[in-house]
């Protein structure tokens, strides 16, 4: 494919993109580890302040 100004963008994005599929495959986290995740989110709070933030974990 010749490259002249008109097509050159397009041979460059055709030349980044590939036809195969690199998409990740779907993952299944464990039970365990979403209830970890939702409950460090809820126990997780932050304050802001002029020119600082602080992060406090409530167990």
């Amino acid at each position: 494919m010749r490259c002249n100004k008109n097509n050159k963008f397009y041979y460059l994005m055709a030349k980044i993109y590939s036809p195969k599929s690199l998409a990740i495959p779907r993952m299944k986290p464990k039970k365990e580890t979403v209830s970890f995740l939702l409950n460090y989110s809820k126990a997780l709070s932050i304050i802001k302040g002029k020119t600082m933030s602080f992060e406090i974990i409530a167990n």
